[in-house]
């Protein structure tokens, strides 16, 4: 159950572990947290909860994030999450690819977490 008082955080990862550090994180500057492994347990944990912002890795078991952002683009606007691209493939390429699909912000692997707290931050306080 995500608090109506708090910022929202789905993380979406395969990697059980960074999703525990990323919610231990998360959770130890205030944000609500949510936690998915794939796209399907994203979408599913989107419409649910309406989290404000969501974490998402690109390279996934049954959905990868690729999908989940061409899904989450058929949201009306004020249904979808803020989305931070955290992922491996950090090429030009998929940058532009993450931006041209709809994603907020890109972060590469191995992710720097005062980085990432301040792309969250500066989307939470846009929102």
């Amino acid at each position: 159950m995500v608090d109506n008082q708090r910022p929202s955080v789905l993380v979406v990862d395969d990697e059980p572990q960074v999703v525990w550090v990323l919610e231990f994180s998360l959770q130890g500057f205030g944000y609500a947290t949510l936690s998915a492994h794939d796209g399907i347990e994203a979408l599913d944990q989107i419409h649910r909860h309406h989290p404000e912002l969501m974490v998402l890795d690109v390279m996934m078991p049954r959905m990868d994030g690729w999908a989940v952002l061409e899904q989450v683009s058929q949201l009306p606007r004020e249904e979808r999450p803020r989305i931070v691209m955290v992922t491996a493939l950090a090429s030009e390429s998929d940058r532009a690819r993450a931006e041209g699909m709809g994603a907020d912000a890109f972060v590469p692997k191995p992710f720097d977490m005062d980085q990432l707290l301040a792309v969250l931050q500066g989307l939470a306080l846009a929102s």
